[in-house]
């Protein structure tokens, strides 16, 4: 590929460049993808999405580069921010405040997950930082997985909205330890005191950033409608805004519009339907975010104990999700059968692991590089198959409104029109 490309760049011009002819023909081809697979296959598109860019990483395309920096950087957390809004105007405070069983069971989730991948990884031989970089990783599920399934599915119903709620929250810890931690790999400071106190910082100044972000979002619905095309333009914009500052400030972009989501939805009790120009938009930056998250992580160095490695994280990961969210099950409201749907609705990994593991990196490019070649291969695989697994879950829990097959939908048609 580079080669080819090499040839075209000889007598391509500004003001377009290589690489905008690169991310052009790479979506192009990606949204077809997309289309083809969930319109043959009824898998959702984020599978042809992924699988396009896991074969433009794998050909050596070098329009994405390790570790995220730059305009690369700037879109990965501008789609996640997006996305974890949507997914913070959509977690009730008030349902966690009459169900606290619900947040127990996000912690017990989020913290048997993080000891048994940390286990495993030790077991394997990993050094103790190694594996501590890898469990922090393995703790985030994929909001931005999970709605573009819903959204493939058209799902709803007790499992989707948990699932939302327990993804949201462990992308919040994982947002807050990763940026501490990546903070402490730069620095001298050594402990727990150092710790708390670096952890403290991100979450004080992305909660400060996330409380302005929603103030201005309140007095903005408050004089254009919330269904105005440019409602969705000023909110995409002012989260733009945010994503800008949010480093420089010492916070964390994600996490400040996670934040101001949950403040908008908790002040501003009109219901909000988002848009559909403004829906339009966080689709093309998922589509961008997933191409780059599988061009990104194909180009990792592969190899037997690698894969060995990536397939004990994702097996251990799994089941450990599994069995976080059944321990705190009881007198949270929902069956045992809508528990194991849940957990497998939390699987993926993509957007949210990829950002810490790159501000691992970042902050210490030796000694976080034994946890990028495993980290790497286990975000490529479980945003395939953790979309896979998650579609399964959603149908399994009854709550797709959508069949799953052509073959399926024909039925479901001809079934209606034998009832009218």
């Amino acid at each position: 590929m580079n080669q080819w490309m090499d040839l075209w760049a000889q007598w391509l011009q500004r003001p377009a460049g290589l690489p905008a002819l690169q991310w052009a023909l790479l979506l192009a081809v990606a949204a077809m993808a997309g289309y083809l697979v969930q319109r043959r296959i009824g898998l959702p598109k984020v599978v042809g999405y992924t699988l396009v860019g896991t074969a433009a990483g794998l050909m050596g395309f070098r329009g994405a580069v390790w570790p995220l920096s730059g305009t690369e950087l700037f879109v990965m957390e501008l789609a996640v921010a997006v996305v974890l809004f949507e997914c913070g105007g959509r977690l009730p405070l008030r349902w966690l405040r009459h169900n606290p069983m619900v947040l127990l069971q996000s912690l017990a989730e989020a913290l048997f997950t993080g000891l048994a991948s940390y286990a495993a990884m030790r077991w394997l031989g990993l050094a103790q930082q190694a594996s501590l970089l890898l469990a922090l990783v393995a703790v985030a599920a994929s909001p931005t997985v999970l709605m573009r399934v819903i959204a493939d599915t058209r799902a709803a119903g007790a499992v989707t909205e948990r699932a939302i709620v327990l993804c949201t929250l462990s992308s919040l810890y994982v947002l807050v330890l990763g940026a501490a931690y990546a903070r402490l790999m730069t620095g001298q400071a050594q402990g727990l005191g150092p710790a708390i106190e670096s952890a403290a910082l991100v979450l004080g100044a992305s909660a400060a950033m996330g409380a302005v972000l929603a103030l201005v979002l309140r007095l903005v619905l408050r004089v254009m409608s919330p269904l105005s095309e440019n409602t969705a333009i000023a909110v995409l914009a002012l989260i733009a805004l945010c994503t800008a500052l949010a480093a420089p400030l010492g916070g964390s972009a994600p996490l400040a519009a996670l934040l101001a989501g949950m403040l908008l939805k908790h002040f501003y009790v009109r219901p909000w339907a988002w848009p559909r120009q403004g829906s339009s938009a966080s689709t093309l930056l998922a589509m961008l975010m997933f191409v780059l998250v599988s061009t990104i992580a194909a180009q990792g160095h592969w190899s037997a104990a690698v894969a060995g490695a990536v397939l004990v994280l994702v097996a251990v990961r799994l089941a450990a999700k599994a069995v976080g969210v059944a321990l705190a099950n009881p007198g949270s409201g929902a069956s045992w059968r809508q528990a194991a749907w849940t957990s497998g609705a939390m699987s993926p990994l993509s957007g949210v692991a990829l950002l810490v593991a790159s501000g691992f990196v970042a902050a210490a490019p030796e000694a976080a590089a034994p946890m990028a070649e495993i980290a790497l291969p286990a975000i490529l695989l479980m945003e395939v198959l953790g979309a896979i697994i998650t579609t399964i879950a959603l149908y399994g829990a009854g709550e797709s409104l959508k069949p799953w097959t052509p073959q399926m939908r024909e039925r479901a048609a001809t079934a209606e029109g034998d009832g009218a």
